[in-house]
C-alpha cells in the first residue's frame, strides 16, 4: 500500500494522538465531511487534526505551522492557529498538525444572508491581511501570476466547462480585459490564495472565519479580491471594493478576470462529481455557476 493509500480512520488519529501527544488522546475525535490534500479531523470542541493526505509535499501544512501564529492576531475574524505539530512516523509517514478549530459552517454548505455585513466584514479582514509580507514570506510557482500567465489554464477550464449556456464569449471577454490590465507594482503583500466557499465559514447570515491557508503566499492581492464574486452575494462587490478602498481599476480587473477562472474550477469540481470522479464535489457546479454570473454582471 502506497502513502496516499493508507486509510486515515478515527483510530488512527487516536493512535497518532497517542504516539505524540497523548494528553490529547482522550478527546472525542470525528470526521469532518470535505478535503482533499488535507483531511480535517475535529478533535474535541475547539481543536481540529490536519492530516496531509493527497498533497505529494507537506509544504503547505508547514506554512501554516510557521506563519498562522504570526498573522492570527492581527486579523479581524478567526483563523485556525497550529498549536501542536505532529511529525512523520512509522505508524503513519506524512506530517499532521493540530489546530484551533474555527465555529461556523462552511459556506458550501450554507449561505450569506446578511450580505451588507459580510461585504464589511470581507473587506476588514482584506485589509488587515493585505499588508506587506516580510523578505522570507513563501512565494507562490503557480498562483500569484498576472493573469496573462495563466491563459492556458483558463483556456483549458474554458473548454472543459459544461452548460455555460452561450456565454462563454462573455467569460472569454472578461478574461481578456484582465490579460490587459496592468501589473501589480506595490511589493509582495500577504495573500490567502485560495478564497472560494469552502474555506471560510458562516454563521448567523455573515463570515465567522477564513480557514485553509495552505496556499498563502506574498503577492499580488488581486488573487483575493476574487472573494467579491466567489463568495458575496449579488449586489454586494460595489460595497465590499467602497469598504476595502485599497483597489485600482487595474486590480479590479485583473481580480475580475481571476474570479472567472476560478468559477470555472468550481464549475469543473462539480462536473467531477456528478461523474464520481475522486475529489469532485456535486454541490460546487451550481456555486460556480451562480459565481461566474456575479462575475458577468460585475455585481
Amino acid at each position: 500500500m502506497t502513502d496516499a493509500e493508507i486509510e486515515i480512520t478515527a483510530e488512527l488519529v487516536r493512535d497518532l494522538l497517542r504516539d505524540q501527544h497523548p494528553d490529547l488522546a482522550g478527546l472525542p475525535v470525528r470526521e469532518v465531511a470535505g478535503g482533499w490534500g488535507n483531511q480535517m479531523w475535529r478533535l474535541g470542541d475547539d481543536l481540529a487534526v490536519r492530516v496531509q493526505r493527497m498533497d505529494t509535499t507537506p509544504e503547505p501544512q508547514l506554512k501554516e505551522r510557521r506563519w498562522l501564529p504570526e498573522l492570527a492576531p492581527a486579523l479581524p475574524l478567526p483563523i485556525p492557529v497550529p498549536v501542536r505539530a505532529g511529525e512523520p512516523s512509522e505508524r503513519f509517514p506524512k506530517h499532521w498538525t493540530v489546530m484551533t478549530w474555527v465555529h461556523g459552517e462552511p459556506l458550501d454548505l450554507g449561505t450569506i444572508t446578511r450580505g451588507t455585513d459580510a461585504a464589511d466584514t470581507l473587506a476588514r479582514f482584506l485589509r488587515a491581511l493585505h499588508v506587506q509580507a516580510p523578505a522570507d514570506a513563501p512565494t507562490s510557482t503557480d498562483r500569484g501570476a498576472h493573469p496573462r500567465d495563466c491563459t492556458g489554464g483558463f483556456e483549458s477550464w474554458l473548454k472543459e466547462a459544461d452548460a455555460l449556456n452561450g456565454i462563454a464569449a462573455d467569460v472569454r471577454a472578461v478574461w481578456d480585459d484582465a490579460v490587459t490590465a496592468g501589473e501589480w507594482t506595490g511589493p509582495p503583500m500577504w495573500v490567502h490564495g485560495d478564497l472560494h466557499p469552502a474555506n471560510v465559514v458562516v454563521a448567523d447570515g455573515t463570515l465567522a472565519g477564513i480557514v485553509d491557508f495552505g496556499d498563502v503566499f506574498a503577492g499580488d492581492p488581486a488573487w483575493d479580491l476574487i472573494a467579491a464574486w466567489l463568495l458575496l452575494p449579488a449586489g454586494t462587490a460595489a460595497r465590499f471594493f467602497d469598504a476595502y478602498a485599497r483597489a485600482d481599476e487595474a486590480t479590479i480587473r485583473r481580480a475580475r478576470g481571476l474570479a472567472a477562472m476560478k468559477s470555472l474550477f468550481l464549475i469543473l469540481m462539480g462536473q467531477n462529481g456528478d461523474r464520481g470522479l475522486p475529489g469532485g464535489k456535486p454541490h460546487w457546479g451550481p456555486l460556480g455557476h451562480a459565481a461566474l454570473e456575479r462575475v458577468l454582471k460585475g455585481v
